[in-house]
């Protein structure tokens, strides 16, 4: 008989293999990120279709193989569709998968950088928060969940208001880090400090953020 393994996630890529089916890359909550194929999923008249794309968050009924995974089934929660009218924040989302995925390992504990990044997702599809805070705070936070946040550079010249923002997205709780607004003057101080951040403490190219500084 065979072993199922429930696991809970959001899918980070989905690329094609063969005509019929999928691979997968999931960020789990207890098993890090996984690698995942799901037969068949291409198929017109598939159950896995429309369960099988980024951005997908839910329970994902697995069974584990020598070097990956294989997908029996999936109870979708939230497919974040909104993201398919709006351009910009499809490709912002999309940096944000790649970005998790970076940071992610293989059995790893990932629940915290999971719920970032669902609550990053779940922030841009809100019309009332600007794009530029969500990305700023994504960059900032992912230091933080990940142990790697070095805090602002001694030399660098702050607004008193960016550096209590600063303070207030690295002591907040992942799932309410989303949930304030700032002036003009604050988000462009902020933006550039996260960019900063990011580049100091990350070495990846993300092929996505080329597609955003292009926008």
């Amino acid at each position: 008989m065979r072993d199922y393994i429930l696991v809970t996630g959001m899918i980070l890529e989905a690329s094609p293999v063969n005509d019929y089916d999928k691979r997968l890359v999931i960020l789990t909550t207890d098993r890090g990120k996984i690698t995942v194929f799901a037969r068949g999923a291409k198929r017109q008249n598939s159950k896995l279709m429309a369960s099988t794309d980024p951005f997908c968050f839910g329970d994902f009924k697995v069974s584990e193989g020598k070097s990956a995974y294989n997908l029996y089934d999936v109870e979708i929660k939230y497919y974040f569709e909104e993201l398919r009218k709006d351009f910009e924040g499809a490709y912002l989302g999309m940096y944000f998968l790649e970005y998790a995925s970076w940071y992610s390992r293989e059995n790893s504990d990932d629940k915290e950088l999971l719920k970032l990044l669902f609550q990053a997702v779940r922030a841009l599809i809100k019309e009332d928060i600007d794009n530029r805070l969500v990305r700023a705070v994504y960059e900032i936070k992912i230091l933080v969940v990940n142990g790697e946040f070095p805090g602002i550079p001694k030399n660098r010249e702050l607004l008193y208001a960016t550096r209590y923002t600063v303070d207030h997205i690295v002591s907040t709780p992942v799932n309410k880090v989303f949930s304030f607004r700032v002036s003009d003057k604050v988000l462009t101080e902020l933006t550039e400090l996260a960019d900063d951040l990011r580049r100091r403490t990350c070495d990846r190219h993300f092929k996505t953020l080329d597609t955003l500084n292009s926008l």
